[in-house]
């Protein structure tokens, strides 16, 4: 492969919501890490064409996962970073400071307030993910790539390792973690997905880092509580640019007149008539769907009759009595004058349908990250209880993530193809 590309590490991949939107900025993945095996598994099954590297057996990927396998544990981390460093030797003629960009995100529940709620009260200094943040440092540190993205939730802001400690003490740990490599200026920014093309506010910590012969004078570890809100400023996050589809536009070409509880949809019921569906529906070929063509993922979860006639009364603006669980909200067909308010969790029941007595199917979860109709998801669709949550006071810490799960966990594809398509501007300058 020639180097007249711009190469991305992509770590805690998950399903590729951040690397699908990189690679539509320019940026080609020369390495995966991801633990889950269904994550990883709908990461490479829609790369495996375009990417001659990807294709591998998807239950012969060891290697895509620093730290996972058995085998990975065995190795001193020094010695799986320079396996790895002469693999990109090897396979790109990339070496140490060539690479262009590392991105990761952390598994991020023990951050998140809707996360650690639902996987028991556990002090986070105690839940080993929450410690992730230092090996992608420890990554970046050895593979000096030219630029990286930290990214999380905002809960990491105000976060504290125990009860008792500070508001924010994590997110402080973090940004230490990261100026302590020494050669990057640092900046960060809680951007806001709906500014960036996104059907949701969802809102998202940026740690951006440029190496200091690209962007400037770096950062030092005395220095971090003076980068945060500063991305945008200078340049490292792209400004706002709006453009949120309203629902009745992003969604309204897969509502299908004659669907039943519990069944699925497997043509799309009409054509697409909004530039949304269109993008969403058009494949890697540029072709359009048209309406009768194959949808797949578009299966309907089976409520009970009180469940739907509830869901109903939401949708006719009527009071319902009959249960005292009236947690899901009304998606609205158009958002209001402040746009889009919701954030996609892993639970799909949180919201209804804006016009049938249901909740939203895994294609429809899917557009609402901008994921296009021809991206597959591998796995189960959904789960529950501590086979998604764990439970870390047993020590449990293994979560199932099925479809919903994977898809909510992803960084929305537009808001990483405008951060990606910026960055691209930075790198390609400096060469």
């Amino acid at each position: 492969m020639q180097k007249n590309f711009l190469s991305v590490v992509d770590l805690f991949a998950g399903c590729g919501g951040f690397g699908l939107g990189l690679e539509e900025a320019g940026f080609t993945p020369i390495y995966v890490n991801e633990l889950n095996d269904d994550a990883r598994s709908t990461y490479l099954v829609n790369r495996r064409q375009r990417y001659e590297h990807f294709r591998v057996d998807l239950d012969e990927t060891r290697w895509l996962n620093p730290f996972s396998s058995s085998d990975a544990r065995k190795m001193t981390r020094k010695s799986y970073l320079d396996d790895l460093e002469a693999r990109f030797k090897s396979t790109f003629d990339i070496s140490q400071g060539e690479i262009d960009l590392i991105v990761g995100g952390p598994p991020c529940q023990g951050f998140s307030g809707i996360g650690h709620r639902r996987s028991y009260a556990v002090d986070k200094y105690d839940v080993p993910s929450n410690h992730l943040f230092k090996d992608m440092a420890s990554i970046v540190r050895h593979l000096q790539p030219r630029a990286f993205v930290f990214e999380n939730v905002r809960g990491l802001l105000t976060s504290r390792w125990t009860p008792d400690g500070e508001s924010g003490e994590i997110w402080r740990a973090v940004k230490r973690a990261f100026a302590r490599i020494g050669n990057y200026r640092l900046a960060s920014q809680l951007v806001h997905a709906k500014d960036y093309g996104v059907a949701q506010n969802r809102p998202r910590v940026m740690l951006v880092g440029i190496r200091e012969d690209i962007g400037g004078s770096a950062t030092r570890a005395n220095e971090v509580d003076f980068i945060d809100d500063t991305a945008v400023g200078l340049g490292f996050i792209p400004r706002a640019s709006g453009g949120a589809p309203d629902l009745i536009d992003l969604l309204g070409d897969l509502v299908d007149p004659s669907h039943f509880n519990g069944g699925r949809t497997d043509v799309y019921p009409t054509a697409a008539l909004t530039d949304a569906q269109i993008a969403l529906r058009t494949n890697l070929e540029g072709k359009v769907s048209k309406a009768g063509d194959p949808v797949t993922d578009h299966e309907y979860s089976k409520h009970s009759d009180h469940v739907r006639e509830k869901f109903q009364a939401m949708i006719n603006q009527e009071h319902y009595v009959g249960t005292k669980k009236f947690a899901q909200r009304l998606l609205p067909a158009t958002w209001g004058r402040n746009g889009p308010v919701i954030t996609a969790t892993s639970l799909p029941d949180d919201y209804v349908h804006f016009k049938q007595p249901r909740t939203l199917t895994v294609r429809e979860w899917a557009r609402l990250q901008g994921f296009p109709d021809w991206y597959e998801f591998r796995g189960k669709r959904t789960t529950g209880g501590i086979r998604r949550a764990g439970n870390p006071l047993e020590g449990i810490h293994f979560r199932e993530l099925p479809k919903y799960t994977q898809i909510g966990n992803a960084v929305p594809v537009p808001l990483a193809r405008e951060i990606g398509k910026n960055l691209a501007g930075i790198l390609r300058r400096d060469r």
